[in-house]
């Protein structure tokens, strides 16, 4: 909804909003683009009398400004439907789905297309750090055309819209990352999401492409329900149409090839097998538009990664602090894989708050305890409005500690960090200030 707002403002028209507890880097973003904030709702925060209200799909009956909207039968509609009706509706859209790595993915892909001088409109659920902004309109006067990449969420798009906001984009061409279950509160099973990911694959066109892993059994389900639009397929050490060979283990130096033919060589600060599928999807949507691999393998090697996706927020005595938005068991495995590869036997100490909807109803406990396995000490936060106990972890590992306050894990961790190592903090909120406060007691 922040990028939304942006892309709003940039196309000249008065924007406000309100939300709660707003936190940087979106809070400090929409200051710095001129656009009014307002800390909570209250039906006060409509009497400017706005021409348009788009509802956000945090926002269900009974909060103050939606009952005021329908009351004053106020012009509004969801945020996916705006995009496709003001800001899509003439553009070559590029779209990345999937459960993992769409925000890095579409920054990216977003990365690429800008090296090459095509200054697209991108719409991004975080900060890439090349460009230090989520969203944009894009164009210009040296435009050479009309191209927008968005990250493609499959969650529900409004209270009285429960389509995936994927379906209004109409991408040419599609990423599908990956699919797992997620999202637990709008859907009762995979099955749900799977039918979800088949109206996105039907509304690709003929002369589009859609891109994804070879060895992701939902997605080949996906596809097996009805496909009108070419395929092509990624790989790691296998035999996709799109392949990369490894040359270091951690994913930071990989060989990429296209139908056996090595295009270059992708060397950069990035680890994980996760970034390396991401990549390959990047740079095939790329072709797709008729940019050389070798150019957007140029245009990787400078890409910056994104705000909050192991990012290094501070190195104090011996300690590397990340900031790392992970909150989905398969995420937080590959995550610390990736890590664990490249600083060897190096102390890792994961930090994580199950804040998600799915994490919060407890839905991966197995799963959640062995993604951590990478971890020499996997410390979880467990605050008092948890609708699980965390104690069930233990079942499955023995390398994870419960504490129940932030202070207490801070203190925790003055303790650990007199043997250095690196501290990973998980989670897709603010954590309770964690990160500033941690870096100030260390």
């Amino acid at each position: 909804m922040g990028g939304l707002a942006v892309i709003a403002r940039q196309l000249g028209y008065q924007v406000s909003g309100s939300d709660q507890n707003v936190y940087p880097p979106m809070s400090t973003q929409l200051e710095q683009q001129g656009i009014q904030l307002m800390d909570g709702y209250c039906a006060e925060n409509l009497d400017g009398n706005p021409d348009l209200v788009i509802i956000g799909n945090a926002l269900s009956r009974g909060n103050p400004e939606v009952e005021e909207v329908l009351n004053r039968g106020l012009n509004y509609v969801s945020g996916p439907q705006w995009l496709a009706e003001h800001v899509m509706h003439d553009k070559w859209v590029l779209g990345v789905a999937g459960t993992h790595g769409k925000t890095t993915t579409a920054s990216m892909l977003s990365w690429i297309l800008e090296h090459q001088g095509f200054n697209p409109g991108f719409l991004i659920g975080g900060i890439p750090l090349n460009f230090g902004i989520s969203a944009r309109l894009g164009g210009g006067l040296e435009n050479k055309s009309g191209f927008f990449v968005i990250e493609a969420d499959e969650y529900d798009s409004a209270f009285f819209d429960k389509r995936s906001k994927f379906v209004h984009y109409r991408p040419r061409t599609a990423i599908l990352n990956n699919l797992e279950f997620d999202h637990a509160d709008i859907f009762p099973d995979l099955d749900a999401i799977k039918r979800q990911f088949h109206h996105l694959v039907r509304t690709i066109p003929g002369e589009g492409l859609v891109i994804s892993p070879k060895s992701d059994a939902n997605i080949n389900d996906v596809l097996a329900m009805g496909c009108w639009t070419p395929v092509e397929n990624t790989s790691i050490n296998a035999h996709a149409q799109w392949n990369a060979e490894l040359l270091k283990a951690d994913g930071g130096q990989f060989s990429v090839l296209f139908e056996n033919n090595q295009q270059g060589i992708v060397d950069w600060s990035l680890t994980g097998e996760h970034n390396v599928y991401n990549a390959l999807s990047a740079i095939a949507a790329a072709n797709h538009i008729g940019i050389l691999p070798k150019d957007a393998i140029a245009a990787l090697s400078q890409f910056e990664n994104v705000k909050r996706r192991m990012e290094v927020i501070a190195k104090i005595n011996g300690v590397t602090l990340y900031d790392d938005f992970a909150h989905h068991p398969t995420a937080i495995a590959s995550t610390l894989d990736g890590l664990r590869k490249q600083v060897g036997e190096e102390r890792i100490i994961a930090i994580v708050e199950p804040r998600s909807n799915t994490m919060r109803l407890g839905i991966h406990t197995e799963t959640l305890a062995k993604s951590l396995a990478n971890a020499d000490l996997a410390i979880m936060y467990q605050p008092q409005n948890l609708d699980w106990d965390l104690s069930k972890l233990n079942n499955y590992v023995d390398n994870i500690e419960i504490y129940q306050s932030v202070d207490a894990i801070i203190a925790k961790l003055k303790v650990e960090a007199c043997a250095g190592g690196h501290f990973v903090l998980m989670s897709n909120g603010s954590f309770g200030g964690i990160y500033q406060r941690l870096q100030k007691e260390l």
